[in-house]
């Protein structure tokens, strides 16, 4: 697709991207205030456990301890820390401290010192006899008649079905019926930095949180409520963050940090370490997927049945919303006219799991990309012609509500993937490999959604206001994770307003400097906030038009705006600067020019992805490595080309750890076995594949300049994508991730 824009599809580097490279840019943990305190957490040893005492009395008397926190004088109202907006009703069963400890990593106690040395000697003072309750790992068997009910009213929160057709009539018809389990693990989300927060909580009844989250009005809301203080009372800021993938869109640490502010009169500070982090901050869901298709002998899909019971933890944060929207992605990708999907979430004694990188969709579409795959071997078919003949076309429709996808392309992925990676040519090596090493080649389809209209509201305001010099400052309630989010909105901005990119500073995520928006997550970027961009830049547009007109006394429609300047389109000596039209505002207008727009996402567009692997697998050592992979999206139009691949490349870095060596395992008292990167094994550069992307820009409709999302659906096909390529090279089919050396073992057969 030709360029036809002046900013927009040209490869621009991140904002801040100069900043990180030379150390300069400030994390909350480089922050100090003064006169500040530093925290930290005792944790629960045991998975579920009565605290039947806690004395702090010798930790109180310790020289240098400001406050101690426990459940005995911590607000006792319970909450859900993936609360979004202000009647979010989500099932709220958490307390800052509870006298219940439900996982090994729950919170027990909190202390703020003069400094952390004093602070860690505190903890050890701490007594606490606890008297243990039964505990369950598992959801299949939380959910068992018997199972000691972690919260009161059992430990299933609810049953969502989704369904279209007649599943039971379609099944008679099938000429295959398969039926299979699907497991996956609790994963860590592996951002670099940990979680962090300070808070200062003054005398004038004013609580400022400073925490590198996704969510800053939703944190503001729970903060509120659970200190009784109105919302101007409670500022949230998050400055540079250091990498989330959703595990900082809900509440963890701020409301201790918090409440040791409130009680020590003085700002606090607590940074968790790597293990405190894995083990007591949020994980993606583990699952177990029950799925059962229904296929003709040409390869036609008839039914499919799918049934997800999804491990939420201890505590239900995003329980409901996952399966929500999980239990929509699953009906985005094919035209299969009858079909069922049941979610379940289910409460466990091990740690919480809330929102991570494709929220859901990596679970589901694994079992059902796999399941896939074998039918594909039973029918001795290409799983090309298998999904090819199956996938939604430009003008499918999602057969629930018989409601347009948007302009989905996984078909038009498909055929330039396999192009890409030469798939024929690969089948043949895949088919000639034979003795210690053997190549397999896979694939797999992925999609995901543009924001979360039909589940909610989906608003996202921003303001920007003009400088007498014709720069700009944007005024956005965004996080930028490191996904250039940001640099997005800049980049709409600079098009519609002609102003350079370094022109145009920004104020991000604070409560009190910037207008509401719902939090970063959903894939909302681009779609939803860089509409809101657009939006914001034509309304400044207009107004600064208003005032070129008069400056270079020619009509509105004849101006254009390029390079920091306006231009007569029918005279080019008319001309003048930003500036000139500013300094005009100001002196003959008497005004200034600031716009403030909100956006609200009024459809629901899917984005598609299609990934393809090369593995080698070492018999012997039972071991993979992945050679080369081919990752085509379908982009509706790349703003950014350099920014979509970046993210595509992430996504494949960490799905290949998710198929292949990342899992939380716990033992038989519910302790994590790995909690460091030394013994959780992420994918490191040295064993990433050569890594080729591709891009499908046939427009979104209702997109800003026809964008749509990238960040999640890029990580839904990778890690089927390379257990399929396993699977194919060992002639097996697998159930289970990831594909550790046991697994492998029991597969090969030389």
């Amino acid at each position: 697709m030709s360029n036809k824009f002046k900013i927009i599809g040209e490869r621009v580097p991140i904002r801040d991207a100069v900043l990180k490279a030379t150390g300069q840019l400030k994390y909350t943990a480089d922050m100090k205030i003064p006169n500040m305190l530093y925290a930290k957490v005792l944790f629960s040893p045991i998975a579920h456990a009565k605290i039947k005492k806690i004395d702090t009395s010798k930790a109180e008397k310790l020289e240098g301890v400001k406050a101690i926190a426990t459940y005995k004088n911590s607000p006792q109202k319970v909450f859900n820390s993936a609360m979004r907006f202000y009647e979010h009703e989500l099932p709220e069963v958490e307390h800052i401290f509870d006298d219940t400890v439900r996982f090994v990593g729950d919170k027990v106690a909190a202390v703020a010192a003069e400094d952390l040395q004093t602070a860690e000697k505190a903890l050890k003072l701490i007594e606490v006899e606890y008297e243990e309750l039964p505990s369950v790992f598992n959801p299949e068997e939380a959910i068992q008649e018997g199972a000691y009910p972690i919260h009161k009213g059992g430990n299933k929160l609810a049953v969502s079905v989704q369904q279209c057709g007649n599943i039971e009539e379609a099944m008679k018809k099938a000429d295959y019926i398969f039926e299979d389990k699907y497991t996956l693990p609790a994963i860590h989300h592996g951002a670099i930095e940990t979680h962090v927060a300070i808070a200062d909580y003054d005398y004038s009844g004013k609580l400022t949180v400073y925490s590198p989250n996704q969510n800053t009005f939703g944190f503001r809301i729970i903060l509120s409520k659970l200190f009784e203080v109105p919302m101007n009372k409670v500022r949230l800021v998050s400055p540079a963050i250091g990498g989330a993938f959703g595990g900082k869109l809900e509440i963890t640490i701020e409301p201790i940090v918090a409440l040791l502010a409130k009680l020590s009169g003085r700002p606090v500070k607590l940074e968790l370490n790597r293990r405190e982090t894995i083990a007591s901050t949020r994980t993606r869901h583990g699952a177990v997927v029950y799925l059962k298709t229904g296929v003709m002998k040409d390869g036609r899909i008839v039914a499919q049945d799918m049934k997800v019971l999804t491990n939420t933890g201890a505590y239900a944060s995003s329980a409901l919303n996952v399966i929500g929207a999980m239990s929509h992605k699953v009906f985005k990708a094919y035209k299969i006219e009858n079909m069922r999907y049941t979610g379940i979430p289910v409460y466990t004694n091990t740690p919480i799991a809330g929102a991570m990188r494709g929220y859901g969709s990596p679970q589901a579409f694994f079992a059902q990309q796999s399941q896939l795959n074998k039918i594909a071997k039973k029918l001795n078919m290409d799983i090309l012609n298998l999904q090819l003949k199956n996938l939604v076309e430009p003008d499918g429709i999602d057969q629930r509500f018989k409601s347009p996808h948007g302009n989905p392309r996984p078909i038009d992925c498909i055929k330039k993937g396999a192009e890409i990676f030469d798939w024929k040519k690969q089948i043949r090596q895949q088919n000639e490999s034979n003795g210690r090493f053997l190549i397999g080649v896979g694939m797999a389809v992925g999609s995901h959604g543009n924001g979360c209209f039909g589940a909610h509201r989906d608003i996202t305001a921003l303001m920007l206001k003009m400088n007498e010099d014709g720069s700009a400052v944007l005024y956005t309630g965004t996080h930028d994770m490191g996904n250039a989010s940001v640099s997005v909105q800049v980049q709409i901005i600079s098009e519609v307003l002609g102003i350079s990119q370094e022109k145009i500073e920004c104020i991000q995520a604070d409560t009190e400097a910037s207008p509401w928006n719902l939090g970063d997550y959903a894939s909302r970027g681009v779609f939803v906030s860089g509409n809101a961009a657009l939006k914001v830049a034509n309304s400044v547009k207009k107004e600064l038009l208003k005032e070129a007109s008069q400056l270079l006394k020619e009509d509105e429609e004849y101006i254009e705006f390029k390079d920091d300047r306006v231009y007569s389109i029918k005279n080019n000596n008319k001309q003048a600067t930003l500036c000139d039209v500013m300094i005009h505002a100001q002196r003959v207008s008497l005004r200034e020019i600031i716009g403030a727009e909100t956006f609200a996402s009024q459809t629901g567009a899917s984005s598609y992805g299609v990934h393809f692997a090369k593995v080698e697998v070492d018999t012997k050592l039972a071991s993979v490595r992945v050679l080369e992979y081919v990752a085509v999206h379908d982009v509706g139009k790349a703003l950014n080309p350099m920014s979509v691949e970046g993210q595509i490349e992430g996504a494949i870095q960490m799905g290949i750890g998710y198929a292949l060596t990342e899992a939380l395992e716990f033992d038989n008292r519910g302790k994590i076995k790995a909690n460091s990167f030394r013994s959780y094994h992420m994918i490191k550069a040295s064993e990433m594949p050569q890594i080729k992307v591709g891009m499908i820009e046939c427009g979104e409709p209702g997109g800003p300049f026809g964008a749509k999302s990238i960040g999640e659906c890029s990580v839904v096909p990778s890690a089927p994508a390379v257990a399929n390529a396993v699977a194919n090279a060992l002639n097996c089919d697998f159930y289970s991730l990831p594909l550790k050396k046991n697994i492998l073992m029991d597969n090969i057969n030389i």
